[in-house]
């Protein structure tokens, strides 16, 4: 099972529109690559792995799937970051949905924590995702309106006790999402965010899936079975279509009832 249904929505209001999506090499970020792809969008995405960002444009064009465009950008260097959202200008015209999906989990005590690993913890987790929605708000505004998808984590939620910066920098990507919600809402301009459970991504199920996490699931979540990235790629799909045009400024869980 990896979360495929066997009758997905179509969204026609995606066809041929401008997406942008960090961290689209791998895990989330591949599933939410291939589902945009798969509803006739036309891609940009950013990533710093090459090589699976590389192979996963050239499996989506055999496959048929509308040819995603990668650019590579390491989201601490918010140069690059502008330089990218204008590229994908150029090549697809204004970006209407922009998908902050890019982050990283890593484990840490807040023993370890130096001031030089918590800064780069915000760079990586946080930094990006407004300077991302400052770089296409004018591109959305012009357009008459877009839709931009923050990713939080039900982390801070729950209170994960096993990596403190990372779970503050979810916590503040809802705050983000709401102050930007009101400020671009004049604009047509939809700010949301969503907040992923436990998703079984490769990363995940080889560094922690163990047998106490599979217990864990069993007494945390509602429904048995485990969440995919297609689980969260789907939600993001309907935010970023005109289906959800008076959804803003929200949080969105897909976690299998884990909260």
């Amino acid at each position: 099972m990896n979360g495929t249904i066997e009758q997905p929505a179509h969204y026609p209001s995606l066809v041929d529109r401008s997406v942008f999506i960090t961290g689209g090499g791998s895990g989330i970020g591949e599933s939410l690559v291939e589902h945009f792809a798969r509803q006739g969008a036309r891609v940009c995405f950013v990533d710093i792995a090459e090589e699976a960002s590389q192979a996963l444009v050239q499996r989506l064009k055999a496959e048929g799937a509308a040819t995603p465009h990668f650019i590579r950008c390491d989201l601490r260097d918010i140069d690059v970051l502008r330089q990218a959202v204008a590229e994908a200008k150029d090549r697809h015209g204004p970006v209407r949905v922009l998908v902050n999906n890019a982050g990283n989990d890593d484990r840490h005590t807040t023993e370890s924590v130096t001031v030089d690993y918590w800064d780069n913890r915000m760079q990586v987790n946080l930094r990006h995702q407004f300077f991302a929605a400052q770089a296409v708000r004018p591109q959305m505004r012009d357009a008459g309106g877009g839709s931009i998808i923050n990713f939080g984590s039900i982390t801070w939620l729950v209170g994960d006790p096993d990596c403190p910066a990372y779970v503050t920098a979810k916590a503040a990507i809802g705050g983000l999402t709401r102050a930007l919600a009101r400020e671009f809402g004049p604009e047509r301009i939809r700010v949301n965010c969503v907040l992923p459970g436990w998703v079984m991504t490769r990363r995940q199920r080889e560094l922690w899936l163990d047998e106490a996490g599979e217990r864990q699931i069993a007494d945390r979540q509602c429904l048995a079975d485990k969440l995919y990235p297609a689980d969260i790629a789907r939600m993001v799909l309907f935010l970023a279509a005109d289906d959800s045009r008076m959804c803003t400024s929200q949080n969105y869980i897909v976690d299998g009832g884990w909260v």
